[in-house]
């Protein structure tokens, strides 16, 4: 890595099966054998970033997690902070636990295990030079927004579709995580924008799935399988 500064991620592990059809949430589901909530935090591990891993998880579910660290043998060092009652607030208990000052701090969702060591290292790098760095990709799609009874076109290379790692200076995020909360926080950079800092974007990749619905799990496998016969 170019910066010196030390790197954490805060991996949100706060869905439920819901969307999935499922009684297990997303991030337990196996995917080519392992917890998708696995592949993940393997992903930040063996980037050259190589960052402190903190994990937000719901009280419900730790007990949960320890079952399946002992049955796959998962051994990554990680430290886990209780999930809040929305993401903001999980995000906030373990930005709070973050006791070190001048850091690099990345906020993952738990369900994106494919995404890549290139995309992590960038994170870190353009957050260290400009003090954010999230992740995006241009819509593949038309785009048309709802007007009254109508709709209108827009310009869909002007649109970008949000990721995550979503990368930030400690002392913007912290800051930013100082506000109360609102519902129209979708996302860590919504929150950091809202205090008043420019959000710099950085290239995604559309094989950084969000495994949402019962069909994302086939598509990670394939492209799982495929990296690893890349290797």
């Amino acid at each position: 890595m170019s910066n010196l500064r030390s790197t954490y991620v805060v991996i949100v592990a706060g869905g439920s099966g819901s969307r999935m059809q499922s009684a297990l949430p997303k991030q337990f589901i196996e995917l080519c054998g392992e917890p998708v909530l696995m592949h993940t935090i393997k992903a930040f591990y063996n980037s050259q970033s190589s960052p402190q891993i903190i994990l937000a998880l719901h009280g419900s579910y730790h007990e949960l997690w320890a079952q399946l660290c002992t049955k796959h043998n998962f051994t990554i060092p990680h430290k886990i902070i209780t999930g809040g009652q929305t993401r903001f607030h999980s995000i906030k208990n373990a930005v709070d636990s973050i006791a070190d000052d001048d850091v690099l701090i990345a906020v993952h969702d738990a369900v994106r295990p494919l995404v890549s060591a290139d995309i992590i290292n960038e994170a870190y790098r353009c957050a260290a030079e400009n003090g954010t760095a999230v992740t995006a990709v241009k819509s593949r799609d038309s785009i048309r927004q709802v007007k009254g009874n109508g709709s209108e076109s827009l310009n869909r290379d002007s649109i970008y579709l949000v990721q995550t790692p979503q990368t930030f200076q400690s002392a913007i995020l912290k800051k930013a995580y100082e506000q109360p909360y609102t519902d129209t926080f979708t996302d860590d950079a919504s929150v950091v924008e809202q205090s008043g800092v420019a959000i710099t974007l950085i290239a995604g990749d559309y094989s950084n799935i969000k495994i949402t619905f019962p069909e994302d799990v086939a598509i990670a496998e394939a492209l799982l399988n495929k990296k690893s016969h890349q290797r």
